[in-house]
């Protein structure tokens, strides 16, 4: 791999995986800063690890980075479907793998990229540590929605998701209430809670249905006919994609076959109001969040966590610090191993002060 250049390094960014608010502001933290500190020049590349395997970027001038900060998605696209380590190609009509990882490796010595900033969730960040380990000086950032990145107490893109999320609950509330409805709403969050937890509680959900408690559909039958014997005649039921019935499985949308990852989860919300419907005799609607989760501007809070990851990120190749994720602990940034890193993901724990307040106030999760 290219050594930094002593007086002008060339930094490599890239976004992978899923989109969310505020890529765009980590990528102006990042170009900026080290523009202005280090003279760098910034290579973006386009659409995720696609565009390392095919070779695609272009550079970014202080001119690219102006107005981006409020701008959601990422302007330099992405790719959920790109693994160099089992790349999906075509051949005699059939699909199939291939480790593409030399072809990157050879395209980034060719680039003399420097350093290269990986700006991603657990599997961009999984493929990273798999770059470092190749001797690729990488330096990751934690961008998801979903909140599930091991060593970081929180993502930018989170608090934006959380905001649309509760947004559309609390639209949901006036209906379910006029029409004597159980409003069933269905949000992202893959197999991890963060989202629907959070999402549930700021907009009033009666019952919270999250991956890490299994659930049993009479316990949440029986929350809605409580509600309904005090009054109450409408209920609010908030469900990860990725909640499933004790003794149960997921339910899964579709198959991406061109994937490493193919499982696309989706349509637990669709199941549940046949069910709620069925057993208690209540009309039941289901609205599905899907992508509205991850589009539009960011929030003021996530512009800011944008801006300083990638400012940190910055500084960690100033110091070379590579192999490492700027993470957020205790409201302080840290450099977090990407081995670390790449370990899994972050779930709720069971015993999360979250779920004891909601909890404390009557929320059901589906076990009791």
């Amino acid at each position: 791999m290219a050594a930094i250049i002593k007086n002008r390094p060339r930094i490599g960014i890239v976004t992978a995986g899923g989109d969310c608010p505020g890529i765009n502001a980590v990528i102006r933290a990042v170009a900026r800063k080290a523009i202005l500190e280090m003279g760098a020049e910034i290579i973006g590349i386009e659409d995720g690890y696609d565009g390392l395997v095919n070779n695609k970027y272009r550079k970014l001038e202080n001119r690219d980075l102006s107005g981006i900060l409020t701008i959601g998605g990422t302007i330099l696209g992405t790719s959920k479907k790109a693994n160099p380590y089992k790349y999906a190609v075509k051949e005699n009509g059939k699909i199939i793998f291939k480790d593409m990882s030399k072809t990157v490796l050879k395209n980034i010595d060719n680039l003399e990229l420097s350093c290269l900033v990986c700006i991603g969730g657990d599997g961009t960040l999984a493929m990273a540590y798999k770059l470092c380990k190749a001797n690729v000086p990488v330096v990751g950032v934690p961008k998801t929605i979903d909140n599930d990145i091991l060593c970081t107490d929180i993502t930018f893109g989170f608090d934006s998701a959380v905001w649309i999320a509760t947004e559309g609950i609390d639209r949901l509330h006036t209906t379910a209430q006029s029409h004597h409805r159980v409003m069933i709403v269905e949000l992202m969050g893959h197999n991890a809670g963060w989202l629907a937890l959070h999402s549930g509680i700021a907009g009033g959900g009666d019952n919270i249905l999250i991956p890490e408690i299994p659930y049993e559909i009479k316990s949440v039958i029986e929350k809605v006919k409580e509600r309904n014997r005090r009054g109450k005649r409408f209920s609010i039921v908030v469900v990860a994609e990725g909640a499933k019935p004790k003794g149960g499985d997921v339910v899964i949308q579709r198959i991406i076959k061109e994937s490493s990852d193919p499982i696309r989860l989706g349509g637990i919300g669709f199941m549940l109001g046949d069910q709620i419907e069925k057993l208690s005799g209540i009309e039941t609607r289901t609205v599905v969040m899907g992508h509205l989760q991850r589009g539009g501007s960011p929030t003021p809070f996530d512009r800011v966590l944008a801006t300083q990851l990638g400012t940190k990120a910055a500084d960690m190749i100033k110091t070379h610090r590579f192999g490492h994720m700027v993470g957020v602990q205790k409201n302080a940034f840290v450099e977090v191993p990407l081995s670390s890193v790449a370990k899994g993901i972050k779930k709720v724990p069971l015993d999360h002060p979250l779920i004891k307040s909601a909890r404390d106030l009557d929320t059901c999760f589906g076990d009791m």
